[in-house]
């Protein structure tokens, strides 16, 4: 559920899960591409003990 909230919420993980689509990969195929991104960056993050630093696709207006 969380890979598919942000796609329609999150302009990066809806931009990986249009690059999927246009590789070629099914629906459900990109989500679950996304799902693993989305895990790798949090064990990296618990790994690391590095703070989330979320950086927005959009320039700040």
């Amino acid at each position: 559920m969380s890979a598919l909230t942000s796609v329609r919420c999150d302009p990066n993980s809806r931009t990986f899960y249009d690059r999927k689509r246009a590789e070629g990969k099914r629906h459900t195929q990109a989500v679950i591409a996304l799902e693993r991104r989305r895990v790798n960056v949090l064990w990296d993050l618990i790994r690391d003990r590095c703070p989330c630093e979320v950086v927005p696709s959009w320039p700040a207006g």
